[in-house]
């Protein structure tokens, strides 16, 4: 899949596209079924699949004291739109002065620097100056632009709208399960490892240090099962997040301890998949009874990831 960060005219180098439309938070099932529509669409033009999205929420800049909490980062986005088959990504910054664009002016921006022969997106896209273009507009307008316009239906779990403000809150809970059902995926973390204490291999249970960002979801603080991939490689895994509170001078961050793993991955990037929880964070009175739990922690996170670890 290629990347851009910059609009810049697509068309000579991209036939025939068929672009998915949208902020794509999560890559959550409704996501998943608008991008796949758009790649089945450029597969059966020969063209090309294509994803235009923004690198900032519209809120960062248009209201930030409303910005809701990102369900991951920029690679996170990246990696999770390349696995759904996605020939090009273009995921530009949302500025004030984007934001002034009335909807004519986006739609001759497509019509400009992509060319699509399709256009897919949800029933609950908005776009030009304050959000004034809707999916009715799409459709009524498209053609006039070159384009077919199809509105993929919301996606429904127990009768209820898949949303990323829905996934927010499941994950502020700790409802995981419930949470990676909604995403189609495991919750995901895609971070390099920081520097740590180094205490985990003292104890037999070294750890790779992620940082917990500011403005990105986290579940609760906690023991978890987790598989985690590096350089191509799935491991099993747990993971703590929390402050380690029966050590002092700890700040919030995540700790992943790898399966049969021994290699220095300082600033290396870690993809890790929260599979489940094992149990909330506790403070031990010494490291013996803290060893002592890490190892029950193990057996049971071993069950859960050696029936998800990718063959």
């Amino acid at each position: 899949m290629q990347v851009y960060h910059k609009l810049k005219d697509f068309t000579k180098k991209y036939p025939r596209m068929a672009v998915a439309l949208g902020m794509f938070d999560g890559v959550h099932i409704g996501h998943q079924s608008i991008i796949r529509r758009a790649v089945d669409l450029a597969r059966s033009a020969d063209g090309t699949s294509a994803v235009f999205t923004f690198s900032n929420h519209p809120l960062s800049v248009l209201s930030p004291q409303h910005m809701p909490l990102q369900l991951g980062t920029e690679a996170l986005k990246e990696q999770l739109v390349a696995g759904l088959g996605v020939d090009v990504l273009v995921s530009i910054p949302f500025t004030r002065e984007f934001a002034q664009r009335t909807p004519e002016e986006f739609l001759e921006l497509l019509r400009a620097d992509f060319a699509p022969r399709f256009v897919v997106t949800g029933p609950n896209y908005t776009f030009g100056q304050r959000g004034r273009g809707t999916h009715r507009q799409l459709l009524r307008d498209g053609p006039a632009y070159g384009f077919q316009t199809e509105i993929c239906p919301a996606v429904l779990r127990g009768g209820r709208i898949v949303s990323s403000t829905r996934i927010r809150a499941l994950i502020a809970e700790g409802e995981l399960a419930m949470a990676n059902d909604f995403l189609g995926h495991p919750f995901r973390l895609v971070e390099r490892v920081i520097h740590g204490d180094r205490r985990g291999r003292t104890l037999g249970f070294p750890t790779a240090n992620l940082p917990i960002l500011p403005g990105v979801a986290m579940l609760p603080n906690g023991a978890y099962a987790v598989r985690v991939a590096y350089d191509g490689q799935w491991y099993g895994g747990m993971a703590s997040i929390g402050s380690n509170p029966t050590f002092a001078g700890c700040s919030r961050r995540v700790e992943v301890n790898i399966a049969d793993f021994s290699a220095d991955i300082y600033d290396r990037e870690l993809t890790v998949d929260f599979l489940a929880k094992l149990r909330d964070e506790q403070r031990f009175a010494s490291a013996e009874q803290l060893v002592r739990q890490l190892t029950k922690d193990r057996a049971r996170a071993a069950a859960i990831w050696r029936t998800q670890l990718p063959s």
